[in-house]
């Protein structure tokens, strides 16, 4: 059995990860799943939430919305629709997200609200901010 597993992050424009890790914990569609060397595979659809990896004692993090995950027992493959790391996340944008779709959920506009879709829109502008900070 492997020490570190090969951990690949990568969404439609690049590859954002592509390093060996102790670790890796993502948000997968049912919940948050953990990965060490040797796990079991298997494959998932990804929701939104943060990918945290870790490399001996450092601590990464990353927003991550939407796609698939592929584990094996030495490799974690993560297809993401978008991933990002926190020196990349514009701060005030992610802001101005989150106040417009709580605005939205909260009935306060004249507008039709696909519900659904703000409540997406919520949590990726929180996770984004999670990982900016």
């Amino acid at each position: 059995m492997a020490d570190r597993l090969t951990l690949e992050i990568a969404t439609p424009m690049r590859l954002v990860v592509s390093e060996p890790v102790d670790e890796v914990v993502a948000p997968g569609i049912e919940g948050y799943f953990g990965v060490l060397p040797g796990h079991a595979p298997f494959l998932t659809t990804l929701g939104v939430g943060v990918v945290t990896y870790r490399i001996g004692r450092d601590e990464h993090q990353l927003a991550a919305a939407g796609g698939f995950a592929e584990v094996r027992n030495d490799k974690v493959i993560i297809l993401a629709d978008t991933a990002e790391r926190g020196e990349e996340i514009d701060r005030a944008r992610a802001e101005r997200a989150r106040e417009r779709a709580e605005r939205r959920l909260s009935g306060r506009t004249q507008e039709d609200v696909d519900y659904v879709r703000c409540q997406v829109a919520l949590a990726r502008a929180l996770t984004r901010l999670q990982v900016a900070r």
